[in-house]
């Protein structure tokens, strides 16, 4: 299909014919724990490679960290300050995927990136970074960013903080509803075979491929454990070592009653690290933000991450926004490799570790889901 005024048509269709072509192999039965972004899109590589596949899931599908997202799908233009180009490229070209497979739920999204006076960052490392950033993404670039002056970004976003604002860059990223986009994908797993299974909590596993459920143990010939923030701990009731450790991180965010008429991507001052203002369903999304948290606690915003959230869009707006403005929060937990003493410079890479008949991903994001399901997939045939 060809998305207007991008040129990503082309691009897309072909692009797409990897995962429209099933692959001749002796069929597997396969199981996948974990109904999350990422154990729907292995369970639909798997189904397409030929496989039988049962899917559980210890909720509902995208019940958790997958529907608590940004709601961005991008490369991760942050992400190039760590050296992570690998990373990078690959989100943007998983982000033209999505959003040429499914228009409906998934559209580019213009974005302001502000330079105040206090930025740490000046205008030229802004550049260069951007310039890189569309480099990588090829011909599945979804538009350049471009210099505003002050005045010129100021009619973009009226509402966007004048004092101290030098002018700013705009570039171009994905936008989705993480929930829904999810859900489309599941329901496309079904329909390659894949068997859902809902509020079914998997107990433990053995590297042999058992898998026990309400007691009772089943036997499979690969079990591919893909449970988020739960896969490390899964492991270790099963008796499993795992060669590498999860930095569990909470991600709030907060949507205000009001229309947010541009996205607006900037540092909070003070910091190295950056946030976000986006229009979100006719309301403003602000978020988010990096707090190391248990795994026996549900994410929840707390108040002390709201009143972060508040300063920074008062910050960065001109209309400031109160306690009484806040319509909802959410929160999710974020599965990163290798902790930092710092968990914004955490990677959001992925690893994929095999003990015996069990596979194991460790780590990952949204955007390069599918990306990841075909390395599952292609693991568990390498593995036979």
């Amino acid at each position: 299909m060809q998305l207007a005024g991008h040129g990503l048509g082309p691009v897309l269709n072909g692009y797409d014919a990897p995962m429209s072509r099933a692959v001749t192999v002796q069929a597997l039965r396969v199981a996948v724990i974990g109904g999350g972004i990422n154990g729907v899109m292995s369970a639909w590589a798997l189904a397409k490679a030929g496989h039988s596949v049962e899917l559980y899931e210890r909720g509902t599908l995208m019940g958790a960290t997958s529907s608590a997202s940004t709601k961005l799908l991008h490369g991760g233009l942050r992400y190039l300050e760590n050296m992570e180009f690998r990373l990078v490229q690959e989100g943007l070209r998983e982000r033209a995927w999505w959003i040429g497979q499914a228009p409906h739920l998934a559209h580019p999204l213009e974005i302001i990136l502000p330079v105040y006076d206090w930025s740490r960052r000046p205008p030229w490392m802004v550049r260069i970074g951007l310039g890189m950033y569309h480099w990588l993404s090829g011909d599945r670039s979804l538009g350049k960013h471009r210099w505003h002056d002050r005045d010129a970004l100021l009619r973009l976003q009226p509402d966007l903080a004048p004092e101290g604002l030098r002018g700013g860059f705009t570039f171009w990223d994905g936008q989705m509803d993480d929930r829904a986009l999810g859900l489309w994908a599941a329901e496309r797993a079904r329909e390659a075979g894949v068997r859902m299974h809902e509020n079914a909590p998997v107990e433990r596993i053995d590297a042999d491929g058992g898998l026990w459920l309400s007691g009772s143990r089943t036997a499979f010939d690969r079990v591919v454990n893909v449970a988020g923030p739960w896969a490390c701990e899964l492991l270790r009731v099963s008796g499993i070592a795992c060669a590498h450790t999860l930095d569990l991180v909470r991600g709030s965010h907060l949507i205000l009653d009001r229309p947010c008429p541009a996205g607006v991507l900037a540092e909070v001052q003070g910091e190295r690290r950056i946030a976000f203002v986006l229009p979100w369903q006719g309301r403003t999304l602000v978020g988010t933000t990096e707090e190391r948290q248990a795994l026996d606690h549900e994410p929840r915003c707390s108040d002390a991450e709201r009143e972060y959230m508040l300063a920074f869009h008062n910050r960065i707006m001109r209309t400031p926004a109160g306690v009484s403005d806040v319509v909802s929060t959410f929160a999710g937990l974020r599965p990163l490799l290798r902790s930092a003493a710092d968990p914004s410079r955490a990677t959001r890479e992925y690893v994929i570790e095999a003990q015996g008949r069990v596979t194991t991903v460790l780590g990952g994001k949204w955007t390069t889901a599918r990306a990841l399901g075909e390395q599952v997939a292609a693991r568990v045939l390498k593995g036979r």
